[in-house]
């Protein structure tokens, strides 16, 4: 197997401890809890910190965290993706990698199971 179908054949899953929440339109929010020690101690100083940051993803975006079950390789979310949005969000691959890199990686959101 190379390299490329490697990456294919990833599987993601959405982390335990994440909060989000979908609306009628299914677009997501991710709910990051404000829990730092400082974010706490300006609470008590009565600033106005809210408890959570809402993170609220694009179509795009949204349409792909759907689909991360535990069960679909990144090629699955591809092709979901190219049926329901066909040509305008092409080139699929590198840009739905980036993606999946993006909000594992930086976020945190979801987690490779597969490795």
């Amino acid at each position: 197997m190379n390299n490329n179908e490697e990456v294919l054949n990833i599987i993601f899953k959405i982390s335990d401890n994440l909060e989000y929440e979908v609306d009628k339109d299914h677009i997501v929010t991710i709910l990051e809890k404000q829990d730092h020690k400082l974010q706490k101690f300006f609470r008590k100083l009565k600033f106005r910190i809210p408890g959570y940051k809402r993170i609220t993803m694009d179509e795009y975006g949204s349409y792909v965290f759907l689909q991360i079950d535990g069960n679909k390789t990144v090629k699955d979310i591809g092709k979901n993706l190219e049926v329901k949005y066909g040509d305008k969000i092409h080139p699929i691959y590198e840009r739905l990698l980036l993606f999946l890199n993006h909000i594992d990686v930086n976020c945190h959101y979801i987690e490779k199971t597969n490795l």
